[in-house]
C-alpha cells in the first residue's frame, strides 16, 4: 500500500492537469477532466475525479452538466460553491458566444447564432422560448426569454410577441424554442404558432425571419424546411 498523502497526490495531479490545459488549450483535457479541474477550484482538498465522472454519467454530456439546474446538481452532492463554479463556466461560455452575434448582422452570422442558441438552450430540461428582435440592418436589438414551461411545452402568446416587437421598433424577429426530448423536429403546434405570428406581424411590416427549434441532437429551421 502506498504511504503517499492523498492531498499531495491530488495536488500533483491537478498541477499536471493545469499544465496540460495551459500548454495545450481547450482540447488538451477530456470532458471529465474539465469538470474535475473546475470542481477542484471550488473543492481544493478533495479528489474530484469520481464526482466529475458521476456527473457525466448522470447528465450524459459536458453541455448537459453545465446546463443542469442548481437543484439537480445539488442532488448529485455538489456544494453551493461547486454549483457556482459550474454555473459561472456555463454563463461565461454563453456570453462569449452571444458576443459573437451582437456586433454584426445576425443573418450574416447564422452559424454563430446557432452555436449560441445551442449552448444556451439545447440541454435545458424544460421547454423555453425566446424572441430575437432585429433592426432594419438585421442587428440584434434584444434577445428576450419570453417563456419557460414544462418538459414538453412553453407558452408563446401571439399578442405579446406583436406588442413587444412594436414597442422595440423591431424590423424583424427570429423565434426560438428548445425541445427537451432532444429531437428538434417541429411539431404541428410549432408550425401553426409560427403562421399565426407571421400573420399578426405582417400588417406592421415586421418580418419573421425564422423559427428555430433547438435540440441536443441538432436544430431545425422552419424557413429551411419551407414552413414559413
Amino acid at each position: 500500500m502506498s504511504d503517499a498523502d492523498p492531498a499531495t497526490d491530488a495536488s500533483g495531479h491537478r498541477a499536471r492537469l493545469r499544465k496540460r490545459l495551459i500548454e495545450g488549450g481547450s482540447d488538451a483535457l477530456l470532458d471529465h477532466e474539465l469538470i474535475e479541474y473546475l470542481l477542484a477550484l471550488a473543492i481544493p482538498r478533495r479528489d474530484t475525479k469520481p464526482q466529475a465522472r458521476a456527473l457525466l454519467a448522470e447528465f450524459g454530456s459536458l453541455g448537459a452538466v453545465f446546463n443542469a439546474d442548481a437543484e439537480s446538481l445539488a442532488r448529485e452532492g455538489l456544494s453551493e460553491g461547486a454549483i457556482a463554479a459550474i454555473k459561472i463556466a456555463q454563463a461565461s461560455a454563453v456570453r462569449l458566444l452571444k458576443g459573437d452575434i451582437a456586433a454584426r448582422p445576425v443573418i450574416g452570422s447564422w452559424q454563430a447564432l446557432l452555436d449560441y442558441l445551442h449552448a444556451a438552450m439545447a440541454h435545458r430540461m424544460t421547454e423555453s422560448a425566446r424572441v430575437l428582435h432585429l433592426n432594419s440592418r438585421n442587428m440584434l436589438i434584444r434577445d428576450e426569454l419570453v417563456s419557460e414551461g414544462s418538459v414538453d411545452q412553453a407558452a408563446i402568446y401571439v399578442r405579446e410577441v406583436a406588442r413587444r416587437a412594436l414597442e422595440l421598433g423591431s424590423a424583424a424577429i427570429i423565434l426560438v424554442h428548445n425541445h427537451p426530448s432532444g429531437d428538434p423536429t417541429p411539431s404541428r403546434q410549432d408550425i401553426a404558432l409560427t403562421k399565426e405570428i407571421v400573420s399578426a406581424l405582417k400588417p406592421f411590416g415586421i418580418q419573421v425571419h425564422d423559427h428555430v427549434v433547438i435540440g441536443s441532437t441538432g436544430h431545425a429551421s422552419l424557413r429551411a424546411l419551407g414552413l414559413i
